[in-house]
C-alpha cells in the first residue's frame, strides 16, 4: 500500500515526507477499523480506499500551495464525513489550520481521533449544522459532494473571511450549478483534476463573492 501511495504522489508532484506518508496510511488504517463498526463510507477495499479517497483528496493539495505556498490559512470542511479532503489536507500542509464539520456525531468524534492519534494540533472537528457555527474566517471553504453549489455558498458564507473563497469538488464540472449561483458570487476557475489510479472526471470550482452582501 505504501508503494502504490508512493507512486500516487510522484504523479501528483507532491513530494510528501516519510512521516506523513505514515500519516496518511495510518489514517486509511483507522477509516478501515472504524468503518467495521460506524459505518464511516460505503468503500471498504483498501485499494478503493486509496483511489476514491486518499489520492482524491490529495489530488487538490498543488492547487492549495499553489494559492498559499508556504503561508498559513485557515480551511473548513464542510459535510467532512471521515474527513475527506480535510484530515488529508492537515496532513499534507502542516500550516493549514483544519476545521472539519459534519452533522453526524459519530463522524465528528472519529475525526477528534484522527486528530489525537496521529498527533495533528492543526486539525480539530465539530459536530454542528455549518449554518449554526459561529463565523470561522476561512480562508478557504471546501466541501467533496456536499451539496450543490447554490446551496453549499448560501450555508457557509458566513465563515468566508475577507479575502475567502469556495473550493467545491466535484466530478463533471457542474454548468448548470454554477448558473444557479446568485449573482453576487461568481465561478473565477474551474480546474480538471486528474486523480491517479481513478478513472473518473473530477475538478474543483473556486468561487468568491463579487460584493458584500446587503
Amino acid at each position: 500500500m505504501k508503494t502504490a501511495l508512493q507512486s500516487g504522489l510522484t504523479q501528483l508532484g507532491l513530494p510528501l515526507g516519510p512521516t506523513q506518508v505514515d500519516r496518511l496510511l495510518a489514517y486509511q488504517a483507522l477509516i478501515a477499523k472504524w468503518n467495521r463498526v460506524y459505518n464511516l463510507t460505503a468503500v471498504r477495499s483498501p485499494e478503493e480506499m486509496l483511489t476514491h479517497h486518499l489520492l482524491d483528496s490529495l489530488a487538490v493539495i498543488p492547487a492549495l500551495i499553489a494559492r498559499f505556498a508556504e503561508r498559513p490559512f485557515k480551511l473548513l470542511d464542510v459535510g467532512a464525513g471521515a474527513g475527506l479532503p480535510g484530515v488529508v489536507i492537515a496532513i499534507a500542509l502542516p500550516q493549514a489550520q483544519v476545521t472539519c464539520v459534519d452533522t453526524v456525531a459519530k463522524k465528528a468524534s472519529f475525526i477528534q481521533q484522527v486528530a489525537a492519534e496521529l498527533g495533528l494540533k492543526n486539525l480539530r472537528a465539530e459536530h454542528a449544522r455549518v449554518e449554526a457555527l459561529p463565523p470561522q474566517q476561512a480562508d478557504v471553504v471546501t466541501s467533496r459532494a456536499f451539496a450543490s453549489l447554490a446551496d453549499f455558498v448560501s450555508l457557509t458564507r458566513s465563515h468566508l473571511g475577507p479575502a475567502g473563497v469556495w473550493m467545491a469538488m466535484k466530478g463533471k464540472a457542474p454548468e448548470a450549478e454554477a448558473a444557479e449561483l446568485p449573482d453576487d458570487v461568481a465561478v473565477f476557475h474551474v480546474e480538471p483534476l486528474t486523480v491517479p489510479g481513478l478513472d473518473a472526471e473530477r475538478c474543483l470550482v473556486w468561487m468568491r463573492p463579487t460584493q458584500e452582501s446587503p
